[in-house]
């Protein structure tokens, strides 16, 4: 896995990316957006799906899932840091109105890293080059940080040290093949970003 970001004239990326790799990244993608849930499914025209988004309440309590903890973390540094009932209470009310929106972003970024390698046909072995607008380098960004993120949690790891740490691991640790997607897509994250700001 080599690919790596260059920029484009119009502000935009591209990335090479063969077969391994796009299923690799649609396969974390998905797994990701299963695990964000899906979204709300309002009826009606876009006016009443926006008024029914204002006053639809997220939930009030912070996720069990140690990834959707860290995506969703308790604002006003949570309970466990400042057991002041009104503040946990504020913290509470903080998140009914903003975990739903915040989920809403992830799915969008991680269903347009999929849209966008959906569109991709590699052959005969060569990989194919994914172009993306600026728009999509920002949809992209959001969602590799949250496929690092995501995996980074589930490793443990709580400093880039950590990361070398787990680079260190054997083959035959099961943990091994996260370990090689985390700093692939680190890569990957960071070429992204070296792109835009070039």
């Amino acid at each position: 896995m080599t690919g790596h970001f260059e920029p484009l004239p119009d502000g935009g990326a591209a990335v090479p990316l063969d077969e391994v790799e796009i299923s690799i990244l649609r396969s974390l993608a998905v797994q990701l957006m299963e695990l964000i849930g899906p979204g709300d499914q309002a009826a009606g025209d876009e006016g009443e799906d926006l008024l029914a988004s204002v006053f639809n309440d997220g939930p009030s309590e912070p996720p069990a899932d140690p990834v959707l903890a860290r995506f969703f973390p308790d604002a006003y540094g949570g309970p466990d840091l400042v057991p002041d009932d009104d503040v946990r209470a504020a913290a509470a009310e903080f998140r009914r109105y903003t975990e739903n929106d915040l989920r809403a972003r992830k799915r969008a970024d991680a269903l347009a890293l999929i849209r966008a390698l959906d569109t991709l046909s590699p052959s005969g072995g060569d990989p194919a080059v994914l172009r993306l607008t600026a728009e999509e380098c920002r949809q992209w960004l959001g969602a590799l940080n949250d496929l690092r993120l995501a995996i980074g949690t589930r490793l443990e790891v709580t400093d880039e040290e950590d990361g070398g740490e787990l680079l260190r691991l054997p083959d035959s640790d099961p943990r091994k093949p996260m370990v090689m997607a985390y700093l692939w897509l680190g890569g990957l994250q960071e070429t992204l970003v070296e792109s835009l700001t070039a």
